[in-house]
């Protein structure tokens, strides 16, 4: 039994379709008829019911599924494994990760890391931040950096860095305060998973005025203030780059 029997006939089950099974896998359809023949002739049964050029996965097909992605997982993780091992490296970390951290402090954390433990092989994977506790949960990262609480029963999980969250402006020279920002710019919203709704109550208690539009991305929230399309509260470590060269500035909060 050949592995890219296994992998056409996983791709296959998901698409019950043969030319997109071919251009998932940049094989030829008579290419994919011959894997998933082989893998049938092996096994002894029809995995697919075929109606000229449909198929849809037999019973049997059905009952094999997991097995064959279960034999598909063990052996790319074996390979992993050993190219790790062939590298120097003795252990292995999954980290997942959500992209505004990714993009802001991890690399200083990576680089030191890295440093002190040279013979561990770090994976990234950069999720949704919502998503971050539930692949720790499911064993598939070994560590999580999340902006939000966990709701996940079965890990540990605790606060490592509190930053202040600040109005960030176009950059100008002028000086200006929070009020005359808020006036004079549309208020970037909802780009970051925990602070908003609160904050946004509090901006309407004492600035009934702003005006407001939602980004879901901080990077893009960044680009428009740097366009002066509006202003935006952001995590402070999110704006080092910008406020080095003067793409955008940070203005006093009211007190």
């Amino acid at each position: 039994m050949e592995i890219k029997w296994i992998k056409t006939f996983i791709v296959a089950a998901q698409y019950e379709n043969l030319r997109k099974t071919s251009e998932e896998l940049f094989l030829t359809q008579p290419a994919v008829t011959k894997h998933i023949q082989r893998l049938e002739e092996r096994l002894q049964i029809q995995l697919f019911e075929r109606e000229g050029k449909k198929i849809r996965l037999s019973a049997a097909g059905a009952k094999y599924l997991p097995h064959a992605k279960a034999l598909l997982t063990q052996y790319e993780n074996g390979l992993a494994a050993f190219e790790s091992w062939k590298h120097g490296y003795e252990q292995k970390v999954q980290i997942a990760v959500a992209p505004q951290i990714a993009s802001s402090i991890l690399p200083e954390i990576l680089s030191e890391f890295m440093s002190a433990f040279p013979k561990i092989d770090v994976h990234i994977n950069v999720i949704n931040s919502y998503e971050v506790a539930k692949e720790v949960g499911n064993g598939n990262a070994d560590i999580g950096l999340t902006q939000v609480h966990s709701l996940v029963d079965n890990i540990e999980s605790e606060i490592v860095l509190e930053e202040p969250v600040v109005l960030v402006a176009p950059y100008t020279k002028d000086e200006e305060t929070e009020e005359d920002i808020l006036a004079k710019y549309r208020l970037i919203t909802y780009n970051h998973p925990v602070y908003w709704d609160d904050l946004i109550h509090q901006i309407h208690q004492h600035y009934a005025f702003t005006k407001t539009f939602k980004v879901n991305q901080i990077e893009v929230t960044k680009r428009f203030i740097e366009q002066g399309l509006g202003a935006s509260y952001l995590p402070y470590s999110m704006i080092q780059k910008e406020l080095q060269y003067q793409m955008v500035k940070i203005i006093s909060a009211k007190k």
